[in-house]
């Protein structure tokens, strides 16, 4: 099998369980989970849980999910605190949330295909490391692995053997990343406007009183930065809406879907 093949084939894979992962945990949760695959990362310690994901139908084979801390233990109490019927077991109360994943991506990648199935199941042990792996860091850390994506032989031979098959090789323009997105459209974020900064020493913080005045690093005709969970998204120029502050965009330095789905 061609090596180019199969590696680009394992790849959009991990970018479509990515995709999957961040929509159906910002559904549970209500807060955005961004991920990026990452090539550089520290894989120190052990994991806090592990699943196996089964892949029958039109793909077969195995792959593994990994989370380490401090991501998990967040993302349990999360998920925990949103549901009805909250689990005592933090592994296990991912479960479902990784099971909704799974029938997202089972949807998104059957005009690919065919019809696939995912079977979730917790385990107790490690996983083995020796197959091909990619992690997912956290926009929050991208020098640590948030979680570890394992694929065994079996199901990267199915996905080279569907591509070469198909004569449809991976690209990074993945209509994946878009079916994911419309999964969250409806999930609310918190956005702020950033008209300057500066770094303070903590005397200066203290002896701040009524008519202080700090000065920022910003001039007044300099454009207003739009941030979403601290990344620039947009710049624009403040405006005045009904009596409230507001943005007029000017310019957007990149895709804000590339914010999601990286």
């Amino acid at each position: 099998m061609d090596a180019k093949v199969r590696n680009d084939q394992g790849r959009e894979f991990v970018r479509s369980v990515a995709g999957s992962l961040s929509a159906a945990l910002s559904l549970a949760t209500g807060e955005l989970w961004p991920f990026e695959v990452s090539d550089i990362y520290d894989l120190q310690g052990e994991a806090a849980a592990q699943f196996s994901i089964e892949v029958s139908k039109s793909l077969y084979g195995e792959f593994f999910i990994e989370f380490f801390d401090p991501l998990f233990t967040k993302l349990a109490d999360q998920v925990s605190r949103q549901s009805e019927k909250a689990s005592k077991n933090k592994v296990e109360s991912l479960i479902p949330v990784l099971e909704s994943s799974m029938r997202g991506l089972s949807d998104t990648l059957a005009a690919q295909y065919g019809p696939i199935q995912f079977t979730v199941k917790s385990l107790s042990g490690p996983v083995e490391r020796g197959m091909w792996m990619v992690p997912f860091s956290s926009v929050e850390d991208r020098s640590k692995a948030a979680l570890h994506l394992s694929l065994d032989d079996a199901l990267l031979d199915a996905l080279t053997a569907a591509a070469e098959t198909e004569g449809n090789p991976s690209s990074d323009s993945s209509p994946v990343q878009t079916a994911n997105l419309k999964l969250v459209m409806d999930v609310e974020l918190n956005v702020s406007l950033r008209f300057g900064q500066r770094q303070m020493p903590l005397r200066d913080v203290l002896a701040l009183a009524s008519g202080s005045v700090v000065e920022l690093d910003r001039k007044v005709d300099e454009p207003v930065e739009l941030l979403l969970d601290g990344r620039l998204v947009a710049r624009g120029e403040a405006v005045i809406v009904d009596g409230n502050y507001g943005l007029r965009v000017t310019e957007i330095p990149r895709s804000i879907q590339s914010h999601f789905f990286n």
